[in-house]
């Protein structure tokens, strides 16, 4: 049986549907045997009701005992949602992995969508009843969607994938069972230098655990969640580097396999065929120099060969990823990889394809060797020494101090399901 859930925490109140998976990983295995690791999915990023990834989790388990499994489930979910909040609408979908082919494939397709381009509750409700498929919604039940794309990958595979082993803290209960205010979490014990050590030791095996260009640990969060830290990388990076880590105790942890540091959201296509709330890899030259506005955010223009163009931004938070877009020039090749909102492509990374000259104008020289003083405006340029005149200064070519090559935002900016560049091989430049 593949369970799969979503949306059940909230921005304001807290909760974690990956918590929820790593209590169901010990609740359930009385009832049978668990198939893998628990997936977790991360979603399209663009979506306006996520909280902080967009994951969804899918849990495999061989049981005799459905009914039973079900019910812990359904029981758990009830129990740690945070309904109080209106945008947590949980869902929850069961599945046999023995499924039909032609279920097989829609849910291959429906998954794709769901990482790529924005679904609607009626989209999931057809396929649930195309298929009678197993469920439970809660409220609107806008987490089927979710628990129905995660079902899809535990269904048929889920390709290219890395692991996060997530460590859990104990937190304080709320004062009553239906959906009250839990009390303000206390500040994460953990200590920052041992991250730092299993960072040196496991790197490249592990990443975004610390930026070190911005002197920032990455790995631990800050909300009302019970996450106390998460470590993503290869499995024995993870394993490893959590080894090293010294905390508050810690309640309990859990190893997922997880299509983060993939780019499984990006869509290869053409300017002129973006849309609003997909993320894209695109290829263009600059037309309009990098500029930066108010707020720090740094902004250029792109064209493709059919005319169309696009603004690329930069935005304040991808800190030190900035100074590279603003060595661009007019005229570069790029490949641009981001999402689209509002006509503007917020940068996850770029790749230089070709990098134009770059002049600059200066005072011609003398015969003497001397360089020439302006005769006056319109008048030129003469020597002083020799009386030689020119009408026309000197074109110097400006070294460029940027390769054609990848470059990142740094892990502080990073989303959960871009790939890093220490994941790809080639010329790259990782932002950390």
């Amino acid at each position: 049986m593949i369970i799969a859930i979503d949306d059940t925490d909230s921005q304001s109140e807290g909760g974690c549907t990956t918590y929820i998976a790593a209590v169901l990983m010990d609740k359930l295995q009385k009832y049978g045997d668990l198939v893998d690791y628990p997936l977790l999915i991360r979603l399209n990023p663009n979506i306006r009701y996520k909280t902080r990834g967009n994951g969804a989790i899918a849990i495999t388990i061989a049981t005799d005992d459905p009914d039973a499994v079900k019910g812990i489930v359904l029981d758990e979910v009830r129990g740690q949602s945070k309904f109080s909040d209106e945008n947590t609408n949980p869902g929850v979908v069961f599945l046999n992995d023995d499924a039909p082919e032609d279920l097989r494939n829609d849910l291959k397709a429906f998954s794709r969508r769901a990482i790529q381009d924005i679904l609607e509750i009626a989209d999931a409700e057809r396929l649930i009843h195309r298929h009678n498929i197993d469920f439970c919604r809660f409220k609107n039940g806008r987490g089927l969607i979710g628990a129905l794309a995660a079902a899809g990958i535990a269904l048929n595979g889920i390709g290219d994938h890395t692991f996060e082993l997530i460590a859990y803290r104990r937190l304080p209960s709320a004062s009553n069972a239906h959906g009250a205010r839990a009390p303000r979490a206390r500040e994460r014990e953990v200590d920052c230098r041992s991250i730092r050590d299993s960072d040196l030791r496991t790197y490249p095996r592990t990443w975004d655990t610390v930026d070190i260009a911005n002197r920032t640990i990455v790995c631990v969060p800050h909300g009302r969640d019970p996450v106390l830290f998460g470590i993503r990388g290869t499995i024995d990076g993870v394993t490893e580097a959590f080894s090293y880590i010294r905390s508050e105790p810690i309640e309990r942890s859990v190893l997922f396999r997880t299509n983060q540091g993939t780019d499984m959201h990006l869509i290869r296509s053409t300017i002129g065929q973006t849309e609003s709330g997909r993320s894209y890899i695109l290829k263009g030259a600059v037309i309009d120099p990098p500029r930066t506005i108010c707020g720090g955010h740094t902004i250029f223009r792109i064209a493709d060969p059919d005319g169309s163009e696009i603004d690329c931004a930069a935005f304040e938070p991808t800190k030190n990823f900035r100074e590279i877009i603003r060595k661009l020039a007019v005229g570069d090749q790029l490949v641009v990889c981001g999402s689209v909102r509002n006509g503007t492509v917020h940068l996850e990374k770029i790749r230089i394809v070709h990098l134009v000259e770059v002049y600059k104008t200066a005072n011609p020289i003398c015969t003497c060797g001397r360089r020439m003083k302006s005769a006056g405006a319109g008048q030129g340029y003469r020597c002083k020494r020799c009386k030689e005149t020119s009408d026309t200064p000197d074109r110097l070519s400006i070294e460029r101090d940027i390769d054609c090559s990848w470059y990142e935002v740094p892990p502080c900016a990073r989303r959960h399901i871009a790939k890093p560049l220490v994941r790809c091989h080639g010329d790259v430049h990782p932002g950390r």
